[in-house]
């Protein structure tokens, strides 16, 4: 996308401090950013810089007010600060931020959790979704004693090296080559590619490691059955099945895709919406598997913040709160209130657009078609969705920078704000398809 084209769209947003930050961090950091997905490279013009957020709303640092649909990109299910998980941490955060030893918040958040995720029996606390899928990955690897994992094109699963080096979509550098001769890809949605990956990689495969509902390649949601495909043929191949719920996890029901789907894995990662803004991560499985971790076990996995008292007291709050199914069922309510809004918009013009959702997650995909595997994801327009994406941005709504990544409701957007949305939605159809 232009710049030109940019600035023309953005013109009615007034945002001096954060292009001055911008180009300020660009000097120190490179892209101006901690994490690329930040950036606004694909949509255009410069990112912007927050300073508060509370509830369904966020606040830019020259006072510009949004209804968010970013969610902090998974983590804000409840909205954000929620005030019950802000007291949380601020009490403990008075008696100690972290202990380097165990305490006794570990074990009523750990309870909590593996009541909710039935088929886990024992579960490690780490700090973010990469590490969970990291010690998942070589967990699976240990306990099996085979090497090979099976992924599908186009899912993301963090950036360690052996889950990045071959995930279709994300290139990156610095992985070494050898990396990729132990990942094996297969296509979403098709049980026939995974059966001839497990078959060319016949008792080599540790793990076949899959998001439940793909949430980086435009919110792709299973067909009827592939999930319970999956599941067989890793039972028929003598391998175990990863479900990475980073992003599912506590968002699309309180057991997660899983639940939904009635599907049993062997290990469960989650994070994002389990902290509720805190930076967590946790993966789980059977005692067997779950023994052949150190101390007890040979397989190594550490972290000196992994299960500290803060994040530990605001995810205790936030499964407390995820418990009552009131939750899920306003959640429900909103997204489908958002998508039936938004469907009226674009069916009454025959637009080129697939509204994808499971639960309260989401995505606008400007595209002819649904898209069902990495191979439909190629065909979405980032061009337009950069002209869509900065009209919401201009007009007080704020997406995901990117055409393909998951959009988040949360329990604190009202029914006025997803009418609001629909109707600067419409106006945004409007202008992309002028």
């Amino acid at each position: 996308m232009s710049q030109t084209t940019t600035s023309a769209i953005t013109k009615a947003l007034n945002t001096p401090q954060s292009k001055y930050y911008h180009d300020l961090i660009e000097q120190i950091t490179p892209g101006g950013v901690n994490s690329p997905f930040r950036s606004f490279a694909e949509v255009g013009g410069h990112a912007i810089f927050f300073d508060q957020a509370k509830g369904s709303r966020l606040i830019d640092i020259d006072g510009n007010e949004y209804i968010d649909y970013l969610g902090a990109w998974g983590p804000a299910i409840l909205g954000h600060s929620p005030n019950n998980v802000v007291k949380a941490c601020q009490d403990i955060l008075a008696r100690g931020a972290v202990f380097g030893t165990p305490h006794t918040l570990e074990f009523e958040f750990g309870k909590l959790l593996l009541e909710a995720i039935p088929s886990m029996e024992m579960v490690r606390f780490v700090n973010s979704g990469t590490e969970a899928v990291m010690s998942a990955v070589r967990l699976a690897r240990g306990y099996t004693e085979k090497d090979v994992i099976v992924m599908f094109e186009g899912g993301y699963h963090g950036h360690s090296d052996s889950v990045l080096g071959s995930s279709g979509h994300r290139s990156s550098g610095g992985i070494p080559s050898g990396t990729a001769e132990n990942t094996a890809m297969a296509k979403y949605n098709d049980l026939d590619s995974l059966e001839a990956t497990l078959k060319q990689n016949k008792d080599k495969v540790a793990a076949v490691l899959i998001e439940p509902v793909a949430g980086s390649m435009g919110v792709v949601v299973p067909d009827a059955g592939f999930l319970q495909g999956v599941r067989m043929l890793c039972d028929t191949y003598n391998c175990l099945l990863i479900f990475d719920e980073v992003l599912t996890g506590f968002r699309m029901a309180f057991g997660g895709a899983q639940q939904l789907y009635a599907i049993k894995p062997d290990i469960s990662c989650f994070g994002k919406a389990l902290g509720g803004g805190m930076p967590v991560g946790a993966f789980g499985a059977s005692r067997e598997i779950m023994n052949r971790l150190q101390p007890i076990g040979d397989v190594y996995q550490a972290g000196t913040f992994s299960g500290n008292p803060v994040t530990m007291a605001g995810g205790i709050e936030v499964l407390k709160t995820l418990k009552d199914p009131a939750v899920y069922e306003v959640l429900e309510a909103r997204a489908d209130r958002l998508f039936k809004g938004l469907r009226s918009s674009i069916e009454a013009r025959s637009l080129p657009v697939q509204l994808q959702r499971v639960g309260s997650m989401f995505a606008v995909v400007f595209c002819e078609k649904p898209v069902r595997n990495f191979e439909d994801s190629k065909n979405i327009s980032a061009e337009q969705f950069a002209l869509f994406f900065h009209y919401l941005l201009s007009n007080g709504i704020m997406l995901p920078p990117s055409s393909v990544d998951a959009a988040c409701v949360s329990f604190a957007h009202s029914e006025d704000e997803i009418d609001r949305t629909i109707d600067i939605c419409h106006s945004a159809f409007n202008r992309v398809f002028a």
